[in-house]
């Protein structure tokens, strides 16, 4: 689960926060901020969930042992 977070936290430094939109004027900075915001949004849920089931699947594992 701790390589889940740090990969997602590096994934977010290396990949998105260079992230750039062009071609709204004046509005550049607002577009690219609200895409970012989304892209972290949508990783912050896919991360939780995929940490859930793993959780899920560990507590069943030692469960049945």
């Amino acid at each position: 689960m701790w390589a889940l977070i740090i990969g997602g936290g590096g994934l977010l430094v290396t990949i998105i926060a260079p992230l750039s939109i062009h071609g709204f004027g004046k509005f550049d900075h607002i577009v690219d901020s609200i895409v970012k915001a989304a892209i972290a949004m949508i990783l912050v849920v896919l991360w939780v969930l995929l940490m859930s089931k793993i959780k899920n699947w560990i507590f069943q594992k030692q469960m049945s042992h």
